[in-house]
């Protein structure tokens, strides 16, 4: 099973960046899709959420408004739009999944289904 992750990488602040998150060999469909990030020297954050089919997202509150979640299960693809970073953003983002629903007070890699290897955002003051 495989999640890789890709599009991170330097940003000045006010700037956006596009997160990729591709999927094998596990039935997609059937999986809330996670983006979740960790900055240097801190624990597990949950950034957002996405039901099985796409018709429902949600957000962390520092994420609200500038962030924005999708998926695409024919390609086994889930996205992460970020507009608006700030250096706060800073951190390795991950796509993980769920199944049967969203984790949003994540505690360790182990409480979801697949998990991802990352890839850095660096926002730049």
């Amino acid at each position: 099973v495989q999640l890789v992750e890709s599009g991170g990488g330097l940003v000045q602040s006010g700037g956006s960046l596009r997160l990729f998150c591709q999927a094998s060999e596990f039935a997609f469909s059937m999986y809330y899709m996670n983006w979740v990030r960790q900055a240097p020297g801190k624990g597990l954050e949950w950034v957002s959420s996405i039901n099985e089919d796409g018709s429902s997202t949600t957000y962390a509150d520092s994420m609200k408004g500038r962030f924005t979640i999708s998926r695409d299960n024919a390609k086994k693809m889930v996205y992460l739009q970020m507009n608006s970073l700030k250096p706060e953003d800073t951190a390795v983002y991950y796509c993980a999944a769920s199944f049967g629903g969203a984790f949003t007070n994540p505690q360790s890699q182990a409480q979801y289904n697949y998990w991802g290897q990352g890839t850095q955002v660096t926002v730049s003051v």
